[in-house]
């Protein structure tokens, strides 16, 4: 699952902008959206709603919001799966012993871990990494991308002689494989971990820090 500190949820008060600016830079699906407290998770949003807000800005956020699923940390993954099935969820909320929210799981997480790796949207075949740009301005970076090339198309000074690829710097880095969510910062870019693999990650959004530091 994705630990609770590393859970990208919406905050029902926040303005449109604000959540569309998250949305567009986390690339999720689907989203949390807590009201008040981020324990207080109050439904599930899709991110193909919250165009609905842009065409009809007299519509309530609420309105738009799915049933939110909370299991158990306890809770086997046939069992999850099973109920995935049967409510056609994709996203369900991890409950913790004490009632507090201790992270969120998705189907494709439970389907990896019973039948092993699903071939998605990311997993795009490459010999030496790959670099593109995106339409908001960022780039979706391949984590087996060669530090000469980071170097050369992003004008930074990462270390060559120690690491071949942008993705086991990273790792060295954070001392351990980022999971998806997580973000680096290096020499004015941020990395955000799209998705990671048989421990490594598989694609980073890369985007200048806000300082631009």
């Amino acid at each position: 699952m994705v630990a609770a500190p590393r859970v990208d949820a919406l905050n029902i008060e926040a303005p449109f902008d604000e959540l569309l600016n998250l949305v567009i830079h986390t690339a999720h699906s689907r989203f949390p959206v807590y009201e008040g407290d981020t324990e207080n998770i109050i439904g599930i949003l899709l991110a193909k709603d919250l165009l609905k807000l842009q065409r009809a800005p007299e519509l309530n956020l609420r309105a738009l919001l799915r049933p939110a699923t909370f299991v158990p940390e306890s809770k086997g993954l046939n069992d999850l799966l099973r109920e995935f099935r049967g409510n056609r969820n994709h996203l369900a909320m991890v409950i913790d012993e004490f009632g507090r929210v201790a992270g969120l799981i998705t189907i494709e997480d439970v389907l990896e871990e019973i039948v092993g790796e699903i071939e998605d949207e990311f997993d795009v075949a490459a010999d030496d990494g790959d670099i593109f740009a995106l339409a908001d301005s960022t780039w979706r970076v391949g984590g087996d991308t060669p530090i000469e090339r980071i170097n050369e198309s992003f004008g930074l000074r990462l270390d060559v002689d120690n690491f071949d690829t942008i993705g086991g710097l990273i790792s060295h880095t954070m001392g351990h494989v980022p999971k998806r969510g997580e973000t680096h910062e290096l020499e004015g870019l941020r990395f955000i971990v799209l998705h990671s693999k048989g421990g490594a990650v598989k694609w980073f959004k890369v985007m200048p820090t806000p300082s631009g530091a």
